[in-house]
């Protein structure tokens, strides 16, 4: 059972969202915030599995109260689901450390899928989104060092990481690599695992970061 805290400060949205999630047999809404402060405040007392997270509320935002519930209590995932694509919003979720991002606008479906990913322990990234996060690392005005930590991979893994840089999605490493798409998430998952990585988000930006892509390398 996921166990899910819903923080949006609309209570018509909180209602819609608990209705979804209702219907499924494997979620559990537990409890429900108003604002960031509030979200903080019940994760420390529930400790759900997710929060999903409007990323604009009044007092504490939701990425100030992602980024609280990330530093004091690591293992809840926060899913952020705004009806903005700004980047200074997609920015302040990644350097929170959320493990998802998703528009409002996304289907249901794909919604209740998102949750599924971030609950088991896997980063989310609207689709929408991607190529402006892509974009902004690989515009970076200057090259960076080489992490040392990269020397860890094998070199498929750093194969894979670095199409995952390039914002392709795990069927697409497999067509570009001939590989099977389970063989890819292998792949990709060690990596993640020896980079310390909590997700693909985060796997984007150390892609560009470490130095394994150059900035400008699409």
């Amino acid at each position: 059972m996921i166990r899910v805290v819903l923080a949006d400060d609309e209570a018509i949205m909180r209602a819609g969202l608990r209705m979804l999630l209702s219907d499924e047999p494997d979620m559990e809404v537990v409890g429900e915030a108003a604002d960031g402060a509030e979200a903080v405040r019940l994760v420390e007392r529930l400790r759900p599995d997710v929060v999903l997270m409007d990323a604009r509320m009044p007092g504490l935002d939701g990425i100030g109260a992602a980024r609280q519930i990330g530093q004091n209590h690591p293992e809840v995932r926060v899913l952020v689901l705004t009806t903005f694509d700004e980047d200074v919003l997609v920015d302040g979720a990644l350097r929170a450390g959320v493990a998802g991002f998703l528009l409002k606008v996304s289907p249901p479906e794909q919604l209740l899928d998102a949750l599924r990913e971030v609950a088991a322990g896997r980063g989310l990234l609207d689709p929408a989104v991607v190529p402006r996060i892509i974009t902004r690392y690989a515009d970076a005005p200057r090259e960076r060092p080489r992490d040392p930590a990269l020397d860890q991979l094998t070199p498929r893994e750093a194969e894979v990481l670095a199409l995952v840089g390039r914002g392709l999605s795990n069927t697409e490493i497999a067509a570009r690599l001939h590989l099977g798409e389970t063989t890819v998430k292998t792949h990709l998952g060690r990596a993640l695992d020896k980079l310390d990585l909590r997700d693909r988000a985060k796997a984007i930006a150390y892609a560009y970061s470490s130095g394994l892509i150059a900035p400008g390398d699409t």
